[in-house]
């Protein structure tokens, strides 16, 4: 029996969904690896932490929370995945320059928090 493993996702902001346009993205660890090298080859590897995240393109309909995206500080990001996975980020807020896209009414949003935790 096939699974479904990709397709519509939902993205929720404080309980308020937002359209999704495109992508979905969120982190699988909390660290990221880089090989350390010697001069007979990888010594080891070092760890460094990443913040929690979530990035997604969203359509700016008319009922879009400008406002709660703009001064939230600690919202919480709910992204559910089509194969059933569920990303939440905690003490969210949303990151880098933000616009809106006019000629395709849409936007891109990363939002980056406090903590990220799979489901």
């Amino acid at each position: 029996m096939a699974k479904r493993v990709a397709g519509i996702c939902y993205i929720k902001v404080d309980g308020e969904q937002l359209e999704v346009s495109g992508g979905v993205e969120c982190p699988l660890a909390e660290t990221s690896r880089e090989t350390v090298m010697g001069l007979s080859g990888p010594a080891g590897f070092k760890e460094t932490a990443i913040a929690p995240y979530v990035k997604l393109s969203a359509i700016f309909v008319p009922e879009f929370p400008i406002e709660k995206l703009r001064e939230g500080t600690d919202m919480t990001v709910t992204a559910e995945l089509a194969n059933g996975k569920v990303y939440t980020l905690s003490g969210a807020y949303l990151v880098g320059e933000t616009a809106i896209k006019g000629d395709e009414g849409a936007t891109d949003l990363e939002f980056n928090g406090a903590k990220g935790q799979w489901q």
